[in-house]
């Protein structure tokens, strides 16, 4: 904004972008919530001798009450279901018995899902289906609400400690220290509050500590690295990709094959969905499928302190020369 607009110009600048600003995110982060559907889903249905219907029957027919929504595979029993539930690459198994239709679920992969799939198997049954938690969530958060809140303030303060140490912090040591100093501290306090006081965090509490960390650093570093490369508009970019495009694609509040794809996809590549899945893995799943989201974070982590890396190489620019005083006027000489 200009230095000579008036007080009221700016003003009315001011709250015209950022209503813009608000009705976009405020739009793009319930337009993500409101379409969450499954999207090739992954279900095991299982070969039950003496059922009333075979596996690839049910298997049709779920296909056909819900085209698109369920990658449908057959497993040779009740070990082989467990074991991919336990694995993650199912999140449930419909069991065919001579008595009715048994549902097998991991809701700690994902309340909603398990949620979801439930309706799903009471509509191809026509009522009630017997149900077997094979991962159970968390009983401090069963619906995984708790999870979901905890995790939302380590992203905004990520970009809010990034914001600080890109525009207050000049040294670029400095930068690099705090930006690791805040990653350690927000690793151990946080899991502290999410494992022990909160308990919406299963799992341990130094490998949750290990996850936050390295969620911090990779938000934080990428954020300050390109903020101290090309100033301002350099944060505005940071923040959009993590938080902004991050925070409804992460797949917390639901799964990522639940958001419409490719984003669903496409958050898993970023650091808050990548969080988000290991933060859900590390405990009742024993870290089932974590190198992946592991290895995404590292990544991004590398890539940041690189950008913080390339900020201290650069010069600083020249200081300007001083403009030479204007000469004094002299006396008109005298007739």
């Amino acid at each position: 904004m200009s230095s000579t607009a008036s007080p009221r110009a700016e003003a009315r600048t001011i709250l015209v972008i950022v209503a813009i600003v608000q009705f976009v995110i405020g739009g793009w982060f319930s337009w993500t919530a409101s379409h969450a559907a499954p999207r090739d889903l992954p279900v095991l249905v299982v070969s039950a001798p003496g059922a009333a219907q075979s596996a690839e029957q049910l298997a049709d027919r779920l296909r056909e009450a819900a085209p698109g929504a369920y990658a449908v595979k057959t497993a040779a029993g009740v070990e082989e279901a467990d074991a991919a539930l336990r694995d993650r690459t199912a999140y449930g198994a419909l069991l065919p018995t001579a008595g009715g239709l048994e549902l097998r679920l991991a809701s700690a992969a994902s309340p909603t899902v398990a949620q979801t799939l439930t309706g799903q198997a009471q509509e191809l049954a026509g009522g009630p289906v017997l149900v077997t938690d094979v991962v159970p969530a968390d009983a401090d958060d069963p619906h995984g609400a708790g999870l979901a809140m905890g995790f939302l303030p380590l992203l905004i303060t990520a970009v809010i400690a990034a914001l600080l140490f890109a525009l207050k912090v000049r040294a670029a040591g400095a930068k690099f220290l705090g930006v690791i100093g805040f990653a350690v501290a927000s690793g151990l306090l946080s899991s502290l509050m999410l494992t022990h006081l909160s308990g919406v965090a299963p799992g341990n509490y130094l490998v949750n500590a290990g996850i936050v960390a390295l969620l911090e650093l990779a938000m934080v570093s990428v954020i300050t690295g390109l903020g101290s490369l090309v100033g301002p508009p350099g944060i505005a970019v940071g923040a959009v990709l993590m938080f902004v495009v991050g925070n409804p694609l992460s797949g917390l509040a639901s799964a990522p094959e639940m958001l419409p794809q490719p984003l669903g996809a496409i958050g898993q590549f970023l650091p808050a969905g990548a969080a988000a899945t290991l933060l859900r893995t590390s405990g009742p799943f024993d870290g089932a499928g974590a190198a992946g989201p592991v290895l995404v974070l590292a990544v991004w982590a590398l890539i940041g302190l690189g950008l913080l890396y390339a900020s201290s190489r650069r010069r600083p620019a020249a200081p300007a020369a001083p403009a030479a005083p204007a000469a004094e006027p002299q006396p008109a000489a005298a007739h």
